[in-house]
């Protein structure tokens, strides 16, 4: 009885080590060939659901599982090549960019999904000649709104409505990608071809009124996807390899401080973050898209965590 006592003790041990090792991990791969992530979100107990632009297929990750698995399959609910998701708790749903690269397939779409099953709730077309989702936030009062990179514009569902809106379209959103509240009425919206930081002016509508360039404390590079983790401060990726922090200080909160956390990734597109972990993806999209890199393999893909600290640096 003794010998089996100790047998128990050391296998619950190895159990519990393997488990402070699994929640510990610092990169989740990405399994499959060529499969382009291009954006992640991820839930409070530390699930990743990453969407991956060249395979057309949703991926999830476990808390501290060491390899995501296929959770939707291409097609689902309509999906086409897929790029912004975001988890929206509050009401058990995945939002999703569903985009048509080449005018082939199912046109561009928000799609949902429900966040514990991964089946289809609805899809909304965006309507538009060459338009493109890329990435989403939700708003307070759980309208979900859409960047469209190639036409210069941000579109909004409201909460049971039944097509997409208009919520700014302007000049200044040429290249509109990432997006993120900074209080009720501001919405932060990025362009990866401009290098632009923009404010944009929540009314009672829901819609921007006034579209502001932001100043920023330096030069930001291809900006990509970026993601609240507080009031006015977002983390961002910058695609030429950097994971930053951007803080908003100043007088009305008029300047944009960009903090490089770390950089040397390869072709970052998006963040996420549970608690002071962000979690990085390299979509290495020059293979996807640069003549250069046709034909040469990408090598794996993979997702890393970057503590934070609550102030804005690094741990």
């Amino acid at each position: 009885m003794n010998d089996m006592r100790i047998s128990l003790v050391l296998l619950g041990t190895a159990l519990i080590g393997a488990g402070l090792a699994a929640a510990a991990a610092t990169e989740v791969l990405l399994p499959g060939e060529r499969i382009f992530p291009e954006s992640i979100t991820s839930t409070k107990d530390g699930t990743l659901i990453i969407g991956s632009l060249g395979k057309g297929y949703i991926l999830r990750a476990k808390p501290g599982a060491a390899e995501a698995d296929v959770w939707i399959q291409p097609g689902t609910n309509g999906l086409n090549s897929v790029l912004g998701v975001l988890a929206d708790e509050k009401s058990n749903t995945l939002w999703v960019c569903s985009s048509s690269l080449d005018g082939k397939g199912e046109p561009t779409a928000l799609k949902a999904f429900d966040l514990k099953t991964g089946a289809g709730k609805g899809s909304w077309p965006f309507g538009g000649e060459n338009a493109f989702c890329n990435d989403i936030a939700i708003g307070p009062d759980g309208t979900a709104y859409a960047t469209d990179t190639r036409l210069a514009r941000v579109m909004m569902l409201k909460p049971g409505a039944k097509e997409l809106q208009v919520a700014a379209k302007d000049p200044l959103l040429e290249g509109a990608d990432g997006l993120a509240f900074g209080t009720k009425v501001t919405l932060y919206v990025n362009s990866v071809t401009k290098g632009k930081l923009l404010r944009l002016e929540m009314g009672p509508d829901g819609k921007a009124g006034r579209v502001t360039e932001m100043p920023l404390s330096r030069k930001i590079e291809r900006p990509d996807g970026m993601r609240a983790v507080g009031p006015n401060r977002f983390l961002m990726i910058e695609g030429v390899g950097r994971l930053t922090m951007v803080t908003f200080e100043g007088l009305e909160l008029n300047t944009a401080v960009i903090e490089t956390l770390k950089e040397g990734y390869a072709t970052p597109t998006a963040v996420t973050a549970v608690g002071n972990t962000a979690w990085v993806i390299e979509g290495k999209l020059n293979y996807f898209n640069d003549p250069a890199f046709k034909g040469k393999d990408p090598g794996v893909f993979k997702v890393y965590a970057v503590p934070f600290g609550k102030g804005g640096g690094k741990k």
